[in-house]
């Protein structure tokens, strides 16, 4: 979930704030970003919501 970052640095926010708007650790958006884990789809929709973008566009 690269797309994650890219997303994220268009909205302005670093992933602290990203990750306090979702409700989970700045060093899991990391790991997403990184591509070491993926989130559950829960996480992945709330990170869609936040940054105003589908899950299709997050993931595609």
């Amino acid at each position: 979930m690269k797309k994650i970052k890219i997303y994220r640095e268009q909205k302005g926010m670093n992933q602290t704030e990203l990750a306090q708007a979702v409700g989970i650790s700045q060093g899991e958006i990391s790991s997403y970003e990184s591509g070491v884990k993926s989130p559950r789809v829960n996480v992945a929709l709330a990170i869609a919501e936040v940054l105003g973008v589908t899950i299709a566009e997050l993931v595609g």
